[in-house]
């Protein structure tokens, strides 16, 4: 009882004939084979993202503290100078308007 012999596979198949047609079976082989490369796909897109981030966190564990606390100083500096000039620029454009309905 254990695995099936060449007479049963020789009925499955005639079985599956019978209920899909010889039309449906290439279409329905497509479609699992596109479903096959789409999940090896995400797989590899998926071990790819791990191995990048523990690349990134081995990085991220070389560098010493004080590099890391440098680098955030800057990036807090960047982002204080560039809020700062789109508040000016929004000031600017308020006062533009302003100028303009005054003068209407």
């Amino acid at each position: 009882m254990g695995s099936m012999g060449g007479f049963e596979w020789v009925i499955i198949i005639l079985v599956v004939l019978l209920l899909f047609g010889a039309k449906k079976i290439p279409e329905l082989a497509r479609g699992l084979g596109q479903g096959i490369n789409e999940f090896r796909k995400a797989q590899n897109d998926i071990k790819q993202e791990i191995d990048k981030g523990a690349e990134e966190a081995e990085k991220g564990s070389s560098k010493s503290g004080s590099e890391s606390q440098q680098e955030q100083s800057n990036n807090d500096s960047k982002n204080y100078v560039s809020s700062e000039s789109e508040t000016n620029t929004n000031i600017s454009s308020q006062n533009s308007t302003a100028e303009k309905k005054k003068a209407e």
